[in-house]
């Protein structure tokens, strides 16, 4: 844990506009209803999106259930995330092979698959973004699920 006593969270997926902003959305809120103190972003294994509002149809779906992306601009990770970040959750298993290979040896420890939270096993959270628009109600589903896991890990503590 970082010298803080309020956990920090950094949700990732490949760009950065679809699956971790959705979590930091959603974990946000859950947290903040728990009255847990912490610290949650999102970022992106690639630079495509830097810059970028999450995905609209992203949004939509999200905010239909009272998710707030307010402030949201797509970024990259950098090293420092890995040091400066608690609990590192990638969404696929292709972006905790692109997290590892970028991460110094010290803080591998600290990424892992988000829905790992929901029952141990290697599973994704589908990326949602060249598929139908309900994809992103399933993604939603599953963020919002292992988002009650992490609030409860964390409470936990």
């Amino acid at each position: 844990m970082n010298q803080s006593s309020n956990p920090r969270i950094i949700f990732v997926c490949m760009g950065n506009i679809c699956r971790s902003p959705t979590a930091e959305a959603v974990f946000k809120k859950k947290a903040n209803q728990s009255q847990l103190n912490v610290f949650v972003d999102s970022a992106g294994t690639t630079a495509y999106h830097t810059g970028e509002a999450p995905d609209a149809r992203s949004r939509k779906a999200g905010e239909a259930r009272a998710y707030s992306f307010a402030g949201q601009i797509g970024r990259q990770i950098v090293k420092s995330d890995f040091r400066d970040f608690d609990y590192i959750y990638v969404m696929d298993r292709q972006n905790l092979s692109d997290c590892k290979a970028v991460c110094p040896a010290e803080y591998q420890h600290k990424i892992s698959l988000f829905l790992s939270l929901l029952n141990g096993a290697e599973c994704d959270v589908p990326d949602p973004y060249y598929g139908e628009n309900g994809r992103f109600d399933e993604v939603l589903d599953l963020i919002e699920q292992a988002s009650d896991e992490l609030v409860k890990k964390l409470g936990d503590k």
